[in-house]
């Protein structure tokens, strides 16, 4: 019998991924549920903190996703209040979130990683910054939220980087686009899992095609050599722990196999994915045998505090 029984679920939250934590929560506070476990789902607000208070939880199963809830803040809160918790502790995750800080702390690992260069987006959406192609995206978002390729002949940045209505953060990354496939490969402990493909219906793997149903195709196991397969999870691992990641964590790639090179480039580690329908570490956790209940209990038994 695990030693939580009462568990509060955090969901929603106030980032731009509000919506896919409310599925990704709500799917884990029901799994808990079914796992015999007395669960509250709060939906995170400013008053957290008086929330938990009020629920005295024997632990936190965290399933926010995006700023205020997986950049560090919602963890150093909860070791302040003493409340174990899942998934990555307040500097890997904090780490993870921004991704300049990320690649640095990957390339002393040694990990393949795009050039890139971070400025001021209104400098950005004024002139090109790289020779395109390239991609832009903000520093510090994840689930792709407010990220563009510029292509080959095209005359200008997007113009959404000099919008008045810009609320993604004034800096953003501008990144040698890489060519190729998408990957990705979760880890969960010490081990790496699996490496899955996806092939996007859209232009690219943006926010709908994460998200939305049908918004892209999942290959598990990746259609790729296997020497390619066991050097992505090799760097998963290595991305993992270059960042200190505790519990669960992903990381995505893209796979460059144009004009006969086999080339892995590491995208970011994302310390806590999603837990949709759609979401790709459950379909790996259940290519390994792995209900989603039972991955759910183990990242909810794996919480602790000074993660």
């Amino acid at each position: 019998m695990s030693t939580f029984q009462r568990i509060a679920v955090l969901l929603g939250g106030l980032s731009t991924e509000r919506q896919v934590s409310l599925v990704s929560g709500r799917a884990c506070a029901n799994a808990l549920r079914e796992e015999g476990f007395d669960v509250t789902e709060i939906d995170v607000g400013h008053d957290l903190a008086q929330r938990l208070a009020e629920a005295k939880p024997d632990a936190v199963f965290n399933g926010l996703h995006g700023r205020w809830g997986e950049d560090g803040c919602v963890q150093g809160l909860l070791e302040v209040m003493e409340i174990p918790y899942t998934h990555s502790g307040v500097l890997a995750s904090a780490i993870a979130m921004h991704k300049e800080r990320a690649k640095v702390a990957f390339r002393a690992a040694g990990l393949p990683v795009a050039d890139s260069i971070v400025v001021d987006r209104r400098i950005a959406g004024a002139t090109h910054q790289m020779k395109p192609p390239y991609v832009v995206k903000p520093v510090n978002q994840g689930s792709s939220v407010g990220v563009y390729i510029v292509r080959e002949g095209d005359n200008r940045p997007p113009a959404a980087l000099e919008a008045a209505d810009w609320n993604l953060g004034d800096t953003v990354m501008v990144e040698d686009y890489v060519p190729g496939r998408e990957l990705t490969a979760a880890v969960m402990g010490d081990r790496a899992l699996a490496v899955t493909e996806i092939i996007p219906k859209m232009a690219f793997y943006d926010y709908d095609a994460k998200y939305a149903p049908g918004g892209s195709d999942h290959t598990i196991p990746a259609v790729i050599p296997d020497t390619v397969r066991d050097e992505a999870m090799a760097l998963a691992l290595r991305a993992h722990e270059a960042l200190g990641c505790r519990g669960v964590s992903r990381t995505d790639f893209r796979y460059d196999d144009t004009k006969g090179t086999n080339r892995l480039i590491v995208l970011e580690v994302n310390t806590q994915p999603g837990m949709t329908p759609t979401s790709l570490v459950p379909e790996q956790a259940a290519y390994k045998g792995m209900s989603f209940r039972a991955l759910v209990r183990w990242i909810l038994e794996d919480a602790s505090c000074d993660r």
